[in-house]
């Protein structure tokens, strides 16, 4: 048994939904079932739990106490590939105030109630009692994680928990979007006198949109800002010769909201990607 696996059964066993990390601290792939989201996600990423699949997925959502299933030969092997734990905060009544920097350590310093801490590779997680909406880029360097979300597990922390406060909960309030609503058809329209892709393979597409998504799921900080750019980047190199589908900007979308973005902030960045290049 590894070390990762013999650590998740002891959280699980306190009632800490676990999932495993691979390299990068990224979820396993979903499996062949559930790639690219074709299930939607049990059910569209809308509860936590051990997913029915044969092997763990869809992230967060995959979290489990149930030691049947962590021992099982599927989640075996995904434990001993494993780099890092991660729990569901949520599912034990947190949320954890990710501080990515030095900086971002000392804005909430300065304005947000001390609670119980506990050091991460370049800065700190803050726990709080008490669940909300998780939102990742809400300043400089700081995410929020609690539902539909997973954060590393680093240990139990130090000091005393405080109650989830106001100062957290209004980081995750979202202004008003100010972009034009997103089209009922998400697939870029070909410009006049064009239809035939320049791109010489379809290989190059596919290599493309492979970038993309992984420049989404590498994302640790800013990922608002990270969707938008890789989006417009998507767009500007591939948006007009008509070779980009629905299947391909979903595809983009899967990785966005993997990552906790919300569909319509997904649309929402799309549309103004598409307004930036005058499409």
């Amino acid at each position: 048994m590894s070390e990762h696996l013999r650590t998740a059964l002891q959280l699980a066993a306190k009632g800490v939904p676990v999932l495993p990390l691979r390299v990068g601290k990224a979820p396993f792939g979903n499996c062949s079932a559930c790639a690219k989201n074709a299930c939607g996600g049990r059910p569209n990423m809308k509860q936590a739990g051990p997913c029915v699949c044969p092997r763990p997925c869809h992230a967060w959502a995959a979290a489990t106490t149930d030691p049947g299933a962590l021992t099982s030969p599927a989640w075996t092997a995904a434990w001993r590939q494993a780099t890092a734990i991660a729990y569901h905060p949520a599912g034990i009544r947190l949320t954890v105030v990710d501080l990515d920097h030095a900086d971002a350590i000392a804005w909430a310093q300065a304005h947000l109630p001390p609670t119980r801490t506990l050091p991460t590779t370049r800065g700190q997680h803050w726990l709080y009692a008490g669940t909300m909406p998780s939102s990742h880029g809400v300043r400089p360097g700081v995410d929020i994680k609690s539902r539909m979300a997973y954060a590393r597990w680093l240990g139990p922390g130090t000091g005393t928990m405080t109650a989830l406060p106001d100062a957290v909960r209004a980081l995750a309030v979202k202004k008003p979007a100010t972009a034009r609503p997103a089209p009922h058809s998400l697939s870029v329209p070909a410009l006049a006198g064009s239809g035939v892709c320049p791109h010489h393979t379809p290989a190059y597409l596919h290599r493309g949109l492979a970038m993309a998504e992984q420049r989404i799921t590498a994302a640790t900080s800013r990922v608002h800002a990270t969707v938008y750019a890789t989006f417009l980047a998507v767009l500007s190199r591939h948006g007009r010769c008509g070779c980009l589908t629905e299947a391909h900007t979903a595809r983009l979308f899967a990785a966005a909201q993997a990552k906790g973005e919300t569909a319509r902030h997904c649309a929402d960045a799309w549309a103004n990607a598409r307004t930036a290049l005058g499409m």
